[in-house]
């Protein structure tokens, strides 16, 4: 029960990793707020957890809006009465060729995806230095590795890697820590999400069926670089294989994406 009576803040907690993290994380004992956009996938997660004995409150709100989060914060502090750990864990992909994009999907990218995650590291910043807690930031291995026609989503999770460098020195100090997870490709409703946020339930995954590491293992995974404050993990072993690339051998990628835009359409969202 690494979480035992710990408080813990999860955003983009209706699916995905963040739906996993909440189960992971109410396995280890931790009494959780669970914030997104839907309210009955949220009420349908707090259900499934209460109904194992975990402690886990819904609040409906958006990462873009800061009272949305002082809310949830206030929601902690309420009810469990402290914050122990806070997992900026939500986002979306918004891709195209830059002669398809203009100017608003890449703010509205970093919006959520940049702005979003800065907003709920300040909304939690007072309660954390006070439990001398964690910070999660869910970055990605895409902050490592820009591809064609993905430079929203790559652009805006360098950013997040950057601010997790930056962070980590800064809050060490007052004893919080912050953990940058950089995933690859795990199970998830984000190659379902359109460029300017909507959910198709029926869009087909593009990812072959064995690539996406299950979205529970990864969880398993992030709960453990968590609890022990590691600096950063990256999760799974494609992801490994990308970083190790760009560090060493740079000019492999560069190829395959040269050779890419070459031979395969723009993929549609």
């Amino acid at each position: 029960m690494k979480f035992q009576g710990q408080a813990i803040l999860i955003t983009g907690a209706s699916s995905g990793i963040g739906a996993a993290l909440a189960r992971e994380l109410a396995r280890e004992g931790a009494e959780l707020v669970l914030m997104a956009r839907r309210r009955e996938r949220l009420d349908a997660l707090c259900a499934e957890l209460a109904a194992t004995g975990a402690k886990a409150l819904a609040h409906v709100g958006d990462v873009t809006k800061r009272a949305d989060l002082d809310a949830a914060v206030a929601l902690a502090v309420e009810h469990y009465g402290r914050l122990d750990m806070a997992v900026a864990n939500a986002g979306f992909g918004v891709v195209g060729a830059l002669e398809k994009l203009n100017v608003e999907d890449y703010r509205r990218q970093f919006e959520t995806n940049v702005f979003g995650v800065l907003e709920t590291s300040k909304a939690c910043l007072t309660e954390l230095r006070k439990s001398r807690g964690r910070l999660v930031l869910i970055g990605s291995v895409a902050g490592y590795v820009s591809t064609p026609n993905a430079s929203p989503y790559a652009m805006s999770k360098f950013a997040i890697r950057a601010l997790a460098l930056a962070l980590g020195p800064e809050l060490e100090p007052h004893g919080v820590t912050v953990t940058l997870i950089s995933p690859g490709f795990v199970e998830s409703e984000i190659r379902q999400v359109d460029n300017r946020g909507a959910h198709h339930a029926f869009a087909k995954d593009p990812l072959p069926r064995w690539l996406p590491m299950p979205a529970d293992v990864a969880a398993r995974k992030i709960v453990s670089a968590a609890y022990r404050r590691r600096r950063e993990a990256i999760v799974t072993v494609h992801g490994k294989v990308l970083v190790w690339l760009q560090r060493f051998a740079p000019w492999v990628l560069r190829l395959a994406a040269r050779r890419g835009v070459r031979g395969r359409p723009e993929p549609k969202r």
